[in-house]
């Protein structure tokens, strides 16, 4: 009976918004062998291979953690925004299995072909990228939580109308950011010219749970729209009362001096 094959371990992250991908091309084609492959890299060394994604997510193959640490400083040195907070999935794998599949996060591979790995990275990516987004919606909706409570409570919000507009503004900088990128989660353009690898990403968009979670976080920019919504009819609000205490002023005042000439 043969030995159960090794196995090895594949980790995902999400490190920034963007990576500069022809600047990483540059540098790590010094030390490594890469394939620039749809606006993503593979860099394969000896028996590792790490997928970078230009929106700034990374899967790595079998790399052991100081080297991820030393590709990780490479992608934040040439990384538009890194995150605060850096998303991170882990899975084990192995080779020479009868099918492609992924169990209780094992990832089973039928050969060790490196566009076979690339193919399941882009739904592996795509999952780490989403969970960046449903990490960055659900902070600006629990950061404003207070606001629709103190509208039940108050009937008011008890904040300056400078504080209103810098809130208004995260809201549409974080919707808008999500929005701009949501293009992220469909089926990668690499899939239009090797279709017959399409089949490998499926597997992974699929357990990921890829759609089914865009939906979710579809519902979330909802809440951040009817956030940003209620935040506007407020400013207004307060804008026109502003205005009609200045009117009942000069009428005030009108009426005054009408007064103070005929007493006159």
């Amino acid at each position: 009976m043969s030995a159960n094959p090794p196995v090895k371990r594949c980790v995902a992250y999400c490190l920034a918004h963007r990576f500069n991908i022809d600047v990483l091309a540059r540098a790590l084609s010094e030390s490594s062998l890469i394939r620039l492959i749809k606006g993503a890299l593979l860099v394969e060394e000896n028996d590792t291979y790490s997928v970078i994604l230009g929106y700034g997510a990374v899967v790595h193959w079998n790399v052991s953690p100081e080297r991820q640490a030393v590709i990780h400083r490479l992608l934040l040195a040439n990384a538009e925004q890194a995150l605060e907070s850096i998303e991170e999935d882990h899975f084990t794998f192995t080779y020479d299995c009868p099918v492609t599949r992924i169990v209780e996060d094992h990832i089973e591979l039928e050969s060790s072909d490196p566009i076979l790995m690339f193919a399941l990275s882009q739904g592996m990516a795509q999952s780490i990228k989403l969970a960046s987004f449903e990490t960055q919606a659900l902070r600006t909706i629990e950061n404003t939580s207070y606001i629709p409570k103190s509208l039940a409570d108050k009937g008011r919000i008890n904040i300056s109308r400078r504080e209103i507009a810098k809130i208004r503004g995260q809201l549409f900088l974080t919707k808008s950011d999500i929005i701009v990128n949501y293009d992220l989660l469909d089926i990668p353009e690499f899939f239009w010219e090797y279709p017959e690898y399409e089949d490998y990403y499926a597997i992974a968009a699929k357990y990921l749970e890829i759609a089914p979670r865009t939906e979710v976080l579809s519902k979330k920019l909802e809440t951040i729209h009817e956030l940003f919504e209620m935040l506007a009819d407020e400013q207004n609000h307060r804008h026109s009362s502003r205005l009609e205490w200045i009117i009942i002023w000069l009428i005030a005042f009108e009426i005054g001096m009408t007064i103070y000439d005929k007493v006159l």
